[in-house]
């Protein structure tokens, strides 16, 4: 979506495919980082977007072994905004998509869902789709896959992912939030799981992090079970896990940490999970996603409006994206082994690491994971303009 608002306003004719009706789907990543928010402020749409129902986080912490420490503080980021917003995914994209609709050069088509690409002569030259009113073939000049980690466009495309591997998945769940609850969202972390509340107004979105593939025996262990663990690992939530009563509330995410070797072919470009599944650490993908489309309309709109978009055009996108997508990585899969890894696999009592308890001690220290999650390691800004008339 935000791809398509940057191109379209700078005069380049775009197709939106989504294959469902709207936007409104549970589990979501919520958080809008101030790398984002900075790109609305360029954008001249930041105070419009911030009317809109959300909460602003200014610091970012973690209990541990039941001591609450603070990990990250955003008040002294380099950027116009000093918080990371939380607000449902659906609004967000909901929002785009009003900002796209003074652009004659955009289309959203809703469902429409993808089933195949379009090839002639070696090039990517469109794509199928299947709508309730029969098959659709969508012509383009290029195809650009966001379509997710389970990429349906880069499976068709043939292009090679290599996967860095995850020792975790999430249960996602929602349990309803009491007008005395604390106000901020709190991870949790102790002997063999971590707890991460999202609010949501009247209810908390939870993730609980188990050990890739625990899934199956927390399910053996029945869900009684399973309601008083997280009643003992959380009592904020004891007097509400009733209304878990049943599987079908907790939703399993297959947490996957990959990326592309090459996110393009001919007539066509991956951005976003589809190039670079990121962990759920830090809230960092959909950031990580947006960081991309940036770059891609930076890159791309003169081009396309040219007709020049050719294999040296594309690879230039992943070679300005490919350094903040490695590093980014390299620092999720180091808090994957080093601390999460051990948090789950233990069978006693966590201790409170180090560099937390240094934290504890220097607050300065808390401005760097700000940076690297509000931030990150090479934030894009926007450099196209609106196309005249």
């Amino acid at each position: 979506m935000m791809l398509g608002f940057l191109l379209a306003r700078a005069g380049v004719r775009v197709e939106v495919l989504e294959k469902h009706a709207d936007f409104l789907r549970d589990f979501r990543g919520d958080t809008i980082h101030p790398s984002t928010l900075e790109l609305m402020h360029e954008l001249g749409i930041l105070a419009e977007f911030l009317k809109r129902p959300h909460n602003e986080v200014r610091e970012v912490g973690v209990q541990i072994a039941g001591e609450e420490m603070k990990l990250a503080d955003f008040t002294h980021l380099p950027t116009f905004c000093k918080f990371i917003v939380f607000m449902p995914q659906w609004d967000f994209l909901n929002f785009i998509v009003d900002q796209t609709r003074s652009l004659p050069n955009f289309r959203l088509r809703m469902r429409s869902e993808v089933t195949g690409l379009v090839e002639e002569g070696g090039r990517v030259a469109g794509v199928r789709a299947k709508t309730p009113t029969g098959e659709l073939e969508v012509r383009a000049d290029l195809v650009v896959g966001c379509d997710g980690r389970h990429s349906l466009v880069r499976r068709s495309a043939g292009l090679v992912v290599d996967d860095l591997g995850a020792p975790m998945d999430v249960l996602w769940m929602r349990l309803s939030r009491r007008p005395d609850d604390p106000a901020q969202s709190l991870g949790r972390a102790a002997s063999g799981a971590i707890l991460v509340m999202f609010e949501r107004g009247d209810y908390w979105q939870c993730g609980f992090v188990i050990p890739k593939g625990g899934i199956e025996e927390i399910k053996k262990g029945g869900l009684p079970a399973f309601q008083e663990r997280l009643a003992a690992f959380a009592p904020v939530l004891a007097d509400r896990v009733a209304e878990l009563d049943t599987w079908d509330k907790i939703k399993l995410l297959t947490v996957t940490v990959d990326r592309l070797r090459e996110w393009h072919r001919p007539g066509l470009l991956c951005i976003g999970d589809a190039a670079h599944a990121m962990s759920p650490i830090g809230g960092i993908g959909i950031n990580l996603a947006i960081q991309d489309a940036v770059a891609a309309s930076n890159i791309l709109a003169a081009p396309l409006l040219a007709g020049t978009v050719n294999g040296d055009t594309l690879g230039a996108v992943q070679h300005r994206r490919m350094l903040p997508t490695r590093l980014t990585q390299r620092l999720q899969l180091f808090l994957q082994d080093r601390v999460i890894a051990r948090v789950l696999g233990a069978r006693k009592a966590v201790g409170v690491p180090l560099v937390f308890r240094l934290m504890g001690r220097w607050p300065i220290l808390r401005r760097i994971p700000a940076r690297v999650m509000g931030v990150g390691f090479r934030p894009e800004h926007v450099r196209t303009s609106p196309a005249a008339g």
